[in-house]
């Protein structure tokens, strides 16, 4: 197939970059081009920004009623529903995952882009009972312009977490998604141009985090900064926007504990803690990447974790039965496969996998096997940094107090989740982790309606639900006088 050109979205106009670069777009699951990509940089950056902090002022877009909001989100939900399988081939394209983890992702953008239009309606203000002659309000306004940059893991999905709430609560946007992931942000805002948002609104720069990035989180007329990614790069995020002391809203890596009890049930335990890993390849900053067993069910569970695991079908997205496709880049693969000699080296046990696919239906692409470590000690690297990938890495515990000290021995605090059978039990420990999603007997259900993030090092700010569209607003206190005459303050 011919490799397909992508251009930016800025004030309503497709455009290449001002330099003329473009960047060449590749299929993890064979190496091969599938795109062309403009190569943004800082001037392109720049003339987003402008062509937002435009619409929003001069264009009157922070007066646009909230009905009109929910009504472009509206159409551009229908808009995506109706190409919704083009878009999911496109995700598996570009990112590598199965087409029906693509499909998943898919329909979940759709709810998460009508859950924002609904809610742009909703009452958001409080009203006081003051002892003056005074009415007391407060009232939720939009930020202004709005930097968002995106991980290449979920490039529809967290397209749509950040650009929904945005939009919804009045703001403008300039958009980056990951350089090499491109190719659904590109449609998407084809979507946005065919739904009707005015010039400017919605802004797409394609190109790199040093350049593009580095630019919307240093630029003055950026009012807030909303970036998903790794937590090194957060910290440059962070301290990039000091200059303006922009709001910031940093969703960033974890280390995550799935803690297993000799109670739970045990088939669907062992299901859930290969779903937790193995998922999207272990690309997931939620995923369960530490799994701590119960010492008394360890060898029975390893031996069928081990024996499931080795069964997983692993191979290109769009292949009927694909359970685990490539891993995103060369580049990434190759640090995931450190990962593993540096597990080797530290004195842990490779039970299974821990090696590149390569030859027949392998060829070209960025294939490896599920791994599984044992015999990991709290001190190891691969205990405590994150890995990004199908690596996951099992340790025992004696009891509760163990478990969750365990549990919480991270600078990261995103996610866990504990199986038992004991309803007492399960509540006690889940409060005890320091993590800010949790699931109890399940792993990895995510709703447009219930807040995304971390505790520590793992972020700031939340995602989705009500807390989400809040990350997108300023809080303004309004007080009106019903009483208007002198108040005798002053003698003469």
């Amino acid at each position: 197939m011919a490799a397909q050109e992508l251009k930016m979205f800025i004030n309503g106009e497709w455009t290449g970059a001002l330099s003329g670069e473009t960047r060449e777009i590749l299929n993890p699951a064979n190496g091969e081009v599938i795109a062309v990509s403009a190569e943004g940089a800082e001037q392109d950056a720049n003339r987003a920004v402008a062509a937002a902090k435009s619409a929003f002022y001069e264009g009157g877009w922070w007066g646009t009623p909230a009905s009109e909001r929910a009504r472009l989100l509206f159409k551009a939900a229908d808009l995506l529903e109706e190409r919704k399988e083009e878009f999911a081939k496109l995700e598996t394209l570009n990112n590598g995952k199965p087409l029906r983890e693509a499909e998943f992702d898919v329909n979940d953008s759709i709810a998460c882009f009508r859950y924002y239009a609904g809610l742009a309606t909703k009452p958001h203000g409080q009203t006081y009972e003051v002892s003056d002659p005074m009415q007391a309000v407060v009232i939720r306004e939009p930020i202004g312009v709005c930097g968002q940059i995106i991980p290449w893991n979920y490039p529809l999905l967290m397209a749509a977490w950040k650009l929904a709430p945005a939009l919804a609560a009045g703001n403008t946007v300039v958009f980056k998604p990951a350089e090499i992931t491109p190719l659904s942000a590109v449609k998407l805002f084809g979507i946005f141009e065919q739904a009707g948002f005015p010039s400017g609104v919605v802004n797409l720069v394609l190109g790199a985090g040093p350049s593009v990035g580095q630019t919307l989180a240093a630029h003055d007329d950026v009012d807030k900064i909303a970036f998903t990614g790794g937590t090194a790069t957060g910290r440059k995020i962070m301290l990039a926007a000091t200059g303006n002391l922009k709001k910031i809203s940093l969703e960033l890596g974890g280390k995550n504990p799935n803690i297993v009890f000799a109670d739970a049930d045990f088939e669907a335990a062992v299901e859930y803690a290969l779903f937790a890993i193995f998922a999207n390849s272990g690309q997931v900053c939620a995923a369960g990447s530490r799994l701590l067993l119960e010492e008394s069910i360890y060898d029975r569970f390893i031996e069928r974790l081990v024996q499931r695991t080795k069964a997983i079908k692993v191979g290109d997205g769009m292949a009927e039965g694909t359970e685990m496709g490539p891993l995103v880049s060369e580049a990434h693969l190759d640090k995931v496969l450190s990962y593993v000699e540096i597990g080797k080296a530290e004195g842990a046990t490779l039970l299974c996998g821990g090696n590149r696919l390569i030859g027949g239906a392998y060829e070209g692409g960025y294939y490896m096997e599920p791994t599984i470590f044992t015999d990991a000690s709290s001190d190891m690297r691969i205990v405590r940094e994150e890995i990004f990938g199908p690596v996951l890495v099992v340790q025992t515990f004696k009891d509760e107090e163990e478990a969750v000290s365990m549990a919480n021995d991270t600078i990261y605090g995103l996610a866990g989740a504990v199986f038992t059978s004991n309803g007492a039990k399960a509540q006690r420990v889940i409060r005890k982790l320091r993590a800010g999603i949790t699931w109890i007997n399940t792993y990895h259900p995510t709703y447009n309606e219930a807040p995304w993030g971390g505790y520590k090092q793992s972020g700031i700010g939340r995602e989705l639900g009500t807390f989400g569209f809040e990350e997108y607003t300023e809080v303004k206190q309004i007080n009106t006088n019903l009483q208007v005459e002198p108040i005798g303050w002053y003698g003469s």
